[in-house]
């Protein structure tokens, strides 16, 4: 097929290399600008800008979809479809009806739980048991169109960055699938029950909140790791929690339990395994605390 591909982060990628693998002709790939990034604030290119251009496909990002130009650019590109993974624009009505199939979307959930801008992070956080991979007719609503295929995974105490590579590789593959034998995958409507938003994840989310049990801050951890990192702080420093194990314990909380670094929550307890201080690097918790004791009975913010 004649392959028009969208998508920007890591996420994405996967699926552009299986598409090329597969033997198909992606014709442009567009993905959002270059960012300043780094120590330097220099621009980079995404994570599919530069796996396109090693893939010798040509990289296009306008900052919107809206105008005339964009859309005649789109147009004449004479897709057959448009693939989209965690492309990060809106596409216009104009831009959805080009391809003669239509936009396919790889999204990281099980429809229609966790329409939006992060579900991993948020099926983490709920303690879903299972979340997936679905790929799905795009329309104008958000992540509202039919489906066409679905597969599912254990959450099992995954990170966000483990359960995200994962799903990643999964969309990949169904969705080379799915253009194998569209006829195959006919759409479905989604149902009404059961729909949930995964609204973005705003900063103040990976500051702990200790009064909430062991459990639901463990999976704060999972959720943040690896980035932002779910963080407390301790005499204006902050303390990045990468990985850490719900635990028994009664205690104020906040408050640390021993000097293992084991934190009182409002049931249990939470003892990070691994630590990162602001401008370190991670480290396993029993050595950061050789170099940097915390007493039993400190209170962290």
């Amino acid at each position: 097929m004649r392959i028009v591909f969208m998508g920007t982060p890591d996420f994405a990628v996967p699926t552009l290399q299986a598409l090329v693998e597969a033997g198909h002709e992606v014709v442009a790939a567009y993905s959002q600008p270059p960012r300043p990034a780094g120590r330097g604030k220099q621009l980079q290119p995404s994570a599919v800008h530069r796996a396109a251009e090693a893939l010798g496909i040509a990289v296009r990002t306008p900052l919107s979809l809206k105008g005339a130009q964009e859309l005649a650019d789109f147009v004449a590109l004479a897709a057959d479809v448009a693939v989209v993974a965690a492309y990060g624009l809106i596409l216009p009505q104009p831009i959805l009806d080009a391809p003669r199939l239509g936009c396919l979307n790889v999204h990281g959930s099980l429809l229609p739980r966790w329409r939006g801008a992060a579900p991993v992070q948020r099926a983490i956080l709920a303690g879903d048991e299972w979340t997936g991979v679905t790929i799905m007719q795009m329309e104008r609503g958000l992540d509202t169109g039919p489906m066409l295929a679905k597969v599912e995974t254990s959450v099992a105490g995954k990170t966000a960055g483990e359960l995200t590579v994962e799903l990643a590789e999964k969309g990949a593959a169904l969705m080379v699938e799915v253009l194998a034998d569209l006829p195959a995958h006919p759409p479905v409507v989604q149902p009404e029950e059961g729909v949930t938003y995964a609204h973005k994840i705003e900063k103040v989310e990976s500051r702990f909140d200790f009064t909430k049990s062991a459990v639901e801050v463990e999976r704060q951890v999972r959720a943040f790791a690896p980035a932002p990192g779910a963080f407390f702080e301790l005499e204006g420093e902050r303390y990045r929690v990468l990985a850490a194990d719900a635990v028994e314990g009664t205690g104020v909380p906040g408050t640390t339990l021993d000097a293992a670094l084991t934190i009182a929550c409002s049931e249990g307890a939470l003892r990070p395994t691994l630590i990162q201080r602001a401008g370190k690097p991670a480290m396993e918790t029993a050595a950061l605390l050789r170099g940097r004791p915390i007493a039993a009975g400190t209170c962290l913010a």
